[in-house]
């Protein structure tokens, strides 16, 4: 099953500029002003509640952990790095993830709240690997074909090949592995500002992958596993356009969930060919996104 109307999402409380992502986050922004970084961290929360009804409305199923002032997770908001979810055979399995930022790893024990009281079948826990300083940041580092047990990645500091590889062992799923650069020659941060893969459609930055090699091995393997290809451009990509989740609602119709942001930066043909595979509906996130250097896709965490 490649997609789920079920979604966890995270309400901060004091969502803010991170200081320990920024160094590898280009898509970050920091406010100016301590009166700047107030005034966003209030907008946060109106868009986040607006992002929710959005959802909701729509049919699909919205789970709202409330974060909390203490410990200080400023990246609370973005749970999908944490843990992923996944229904094989009506077995459940919790997968929780190493994090590159120790602010982020805090994010963990909020989680198992709620984790905690949902009948998984199985845990696998690979969050000894930041130990060894090797990280994996859930769905933000891999990009799945459920359907294929067929895992995408982009290498960076937050994706590194051995957590990958102890990853696929524990899951059975092959891996495709590649280097995404930003204009300035920086590693993308996590694969999921560079691609989506849903259903029947995928949308990826192509001209982020330098190695041709590696470029026509990716297209490949997504027009192979039955993917059509929307190549986004390297403007697009830095509007969140690569940033997005297919989900369906409560009348099994399939929905792609971006931001009014990436929604803008898409040309009418790109739009064409999308809306033959699914219905988008957009949430206005742009303080979240200035700040956070996340989008729409990394503040759903889906629950199988």
């Amino acid at each position: 099953m490649q997609t789920t109307d079920h979604i966890l999402m995270v309400r901060p409380v004091r969502f803010a500029f991170n200081e320990e992502t920024a160094s590898n986050n280009a898509f970050q922004q920091k406010s100016e002003s301590a009166e700047a970084a107030r005034a966003i961290a209030l907008r946060a929360v109106e868009e986040f509640d607006s992002f929710v009804s959005l959802l909701r409305e729509n049919g699909v199923t919205v789970e709202v952990l409330q974060d909390t002032p203490e410990p200080f997770t400023p990246d609370s908001i973005f749970p999908n790095n944490c843990f992923s979810t996944h229904l094989e055979d009506n077995r459940r399995t919790l997968v929780l993830y190493p994090m590159y930022a120790p602010n982020r790893r805090l994010e963990r024990a909020k989680l198992r709240q709620l984790l905690d009281k949902m009948p998984f079948d199985r845990v696998v826990d690979l969050t000894h690997l930041e130990e060894a300083s090797t990280f994996l940041e859930g769905t933000g580092s891999l990009i799945l074909d459920r359907e294929r047990h067929l895992a995408y990645a982009c290498l960076s500091p937050r994706t590194h090949p051995s957590a990958v590889e102890a990853w696929a062992r524990e899951t059975g799923y092959r891996c495709c592995l590649f280097h995404s650069e930003d204009e300035n020659g920086m590693a993308v941060y996590h694969t999921n500002v560079v691609m989506h893969v849903g259903s029947r459609m995928a949308v990826v930055c192509l001209d982020s992958i330098k190695d041709e090699e590696e470029r026509r091995h990716l297209r490949s393997q997504l027009e192979e596993s039955g993917k059509h290809v929307v190549a986004i451009s390297y403007e697009q990509m830095h509007h969140f356009a690569g940033n997005m989740l297919e989900v369906r609602n409560d009348m099994n119709e399939a929905l792609l969930v971006m931001s009014t942001t990436a929604l803008g930066s898409l040309t009418p043909k790109q739009k064409e060919q999308i809306e033959q595979y699914v219905h988008i509906i957009a949430a206005d996130i742009p303080s979240i996104e200035t700040a956070g250097g996340g989008s729409a896709r990394c503040m759903m965490a889906e629950l199988y």
